[in-house]
């Protein structure tokens, strides 16, 4: 009996499973998802979790379910290479034949002084409903400060916006224009929607220090009640702790076929790879796709397929819930248009998926 086992339950390990399900798992395979929370978070909505503009039930995506399939809920401390095994809290470890991991990331703070022990995560759901917490109970007036400029911290500022009217919501992005890989045009809407919504953008920032009541920009402190960052991310901690060769944010260098190295057996996805474009949900799913081409092959005892490079279509953010802006197969959307298109996605994916 062969054990593949899936450590994590995101965009790259659902697509995976998917693929497992629907296009004839060998019977001889046995498949083990190792994650902490009972169902898929869909992670591109945590903006507005955070906000308070959506349920925590409005998220969550039911894992598959299939007589092949079983499911652990535990949190991973370990991933021993070595004696291939996956080790757990408080459970016990669990061995596999191929690995594949899609831990996601964590915050990158730059060693910015006081950023991990005083500001507010979007990166887990756990951590997610926390800030949404702190959000919903500030008092009327509160200043929020949302430092990273890139597509989550301007979803967190225009949702936010939407749904506490009564805060100061400041966006500190260290371009000269917000959203600079995006074409001009697409930054000038999302200012001027800030600009006519009362967000203050503070462009040019260098986020210097962190302090309990204040937020220092080029050393200048800034009082603030609350610090939401989305500065930048990196691989999980415990792929940055494995002894193999790593690029930028600490992520796995694996090859074309997605697996590391020195270890075939071990396929990295999502946040956890090293790949030439930024981290998304669509190239994680992207990724899935490809892996299951492998793994596909081998069962089946075939050479490893031809992979062809990874093309995506664009990338689609939210003004609120009735303006966006897009960059779609090259052209750039903004406003209502580009609204319905997220929107569509969303649905097309809990659609598929849920």
């Amino acid at each position: 009996m062969q054990r593949l086992v899936l450590v994590g339950g995101g965009y790259g390990n659902v697509r995976v499973m998917n693929h497992l399900f629907s296009d004839g798992l060998p019977n001889d395979v046995e498949v083990i998802l190792i994650d902490r929370e009972p169902y898929h978070c869909m992670k591109t909505e945590y903006y507005a979790l955070a906000a308070g503009t959506i349920s925590d039930k409005e998220v969550r995506v039911s894992f598959p379910n299939h007589p092949q399939l079983k499911i652990v809920n535990a949190e991973v401390t370990k991933i021993n290479l070595a004696e291939k095994k996956v080790e757990l809290k408080d459970a016990d470890d669990v061995s596999y034949d191929t690995l594949v991991v899609g831990l996601g990331c964590e915050d990158k703070y730059h060693g910015v002084p006081g950023a991990p022990e005083h500001t507010l995560s979007i990166q887990s759901i756990r951590k997610v409903r926390h800030t949404a917490q702190e959000l919903h109970c500030m008092p009327s007036g509160s200043t929020v400060s949302i430092v990273g400029g890139g597509l989550s911290g301007i979803e967190v500022a225009s949702e936010l916006c939407e749904s506490r009217k009564d805060l100061n919501i400041r966006l500190y992005d260290r371009g000269e224009r917000i959203l600079s890989t995006f074409p001009e045009r697409v930054s000038h809407y999302i200012q001027e929607w800030f600009e006519n919504n009362g967000v203050t953008v503070i462009n040019k920032s260098n986020i210097t220090k962190v302090e309990p009541g204040y937020l220092y920009n080029n050393d200048e402190a800034n009082a603030t009640n609350a610090v939401i960052w989305t500065a930048g991310i990196q691989a999980h901690h415990l792929v940055q702790e494995l002894d193999i060769e790593k690029g930028a944010g600490g992520r796995a260098i694996v090859t074309e076929h997605h697996y590391l190295p020195d270890h075939p057996e071990v396929f990295m996805v999502g946040d956890c790879a090293y790949y030439d474009q930024a981290p998304s949900a669509q190239l994680s799913e992207a990724q899935g796709d490809q892996i299951y081409k492998v793994l596909k092959a081998r069962w089946n005892d075939q050479p490893e397929p031809k992979l062809e490079p990874i093309k995506l279509k664009g990338m689609v953010g939210s003004l609120g819930k009735k303006k966006g802006f897009a960059e779609f197969m090259g052209k750039p959307l903004t406003g209502r248009v580009a609204r319905l298109l997220k929107s569509g996605i969303l649905w097309m994916y809990r659609y598929h998926n849920g």
